[in-house]
């Protein structure tokens, strides 16, 4: 791997110069952090909006020559000491700075799918901005000095807390040791209203155990259930609850 500190890749990961297995480790440690999320999600903005700049359209071949060239460039470390020496000036042909090399990858890499890329940049930070609000959101109800909780077994050895502040109308599920959904389906949560069950969201298939902030208001719900749907949920329950919780008064 090029450096053992993943977060120094955002710059090449977002400008697709990274050889397959560093990207995979990289796109790994990317999932868990959302820093380099966002910084990553920026940089490949900000290398489409370069590609967007120009009509030009490169050779084929261009991108390869361009990534050949810069392994023959010797790059110095961020705030690290001149490893020639300062008796020893580099030639000047072979100063490379960190943003001319960007420029550089982004004229490759960004001129042959720039709108592609831009856009899916612009869906990430969008995704990235949604999960700290959430993260905000679910710290600010679990913090809240009118929180209360009620935890219940909820079968298959997992075990489900139910979070509210009424002072924020707002409800968190914390879930523990949920078996994964079968195939073709999805958790959704649901506020009970008086016997109407009103959709709160869906939950991850992929994590057994997750903390969710439940979508829209508590109002005037007493319970809240958990069903199995289709991909995507449903307007209304299809299944009978796999779990029901009553809110803590």
């Amino acid at each position: 791997m090029t450096t053992t500190d993943p977060h120094h890749l955002t710059g090449a990961y977002a400008l697709h110069a990274l050889p397959e297995e560093e990207r995979d480790a990289f796109e790994r440690h990317l999932s868990a952090c959302d820093p380099c999320a966002r910084e990553t999600a920026e940089l490949s903005a900000t290398a489409a909006r370069l590609g967007l700049a120009t009509v030009v359209t490169p050779p084929p071949a261009m991108r390869e020559r361009v990534l050949r060239r810069v392994t023959t460039v010797r790059q110095q470390s961020p705030g690290g000491p001149d490893p020639l020496g300062p008796a020893r000036a580099r030639p000047r042909g072979r100063r490379l700075s960190q943003w001319a090399l960007a420029a550089c990858l982004a004229a490759a890499a960004a001129l042959g799918g720039a709108v592609w890329q831009y856009e899916r940049a612009e869906d990430a930070l969008r995704d990235a901005r949604r999960a700290e609000r959430a993260a905000d959101e679910i710290a600010a109800v679990l913090a809240s000095p009118d929180a209360r909780t009620r935890t219940a077994a909820l079968g298959d050895g997992s075990t489900g807390t139910v979070v509210v502040s009424r002072s924020r109308d707002r409800a968190v599920f914390v879930v523990s040791g949920m078996p994964r959904p079968p195939g073709g389906k999805v958790y959704q949560l649901w506020f009970e209203d008086g016997g109407t069950m009103r959709s709160a969201g869906l939950m991850d298939p992929g994590r057994t155990d997750q903390t969710v902030l439940l979508r829209g208001a508590v109002d005037g719900a007493a319970r809240m259930g958990v069903t199995l749907e289709p991909p995507g949920g449903s307007a209304q329950p299809t299944s009978a609850p796999l779990a029901l919780l009553a809110f803590p008064a």
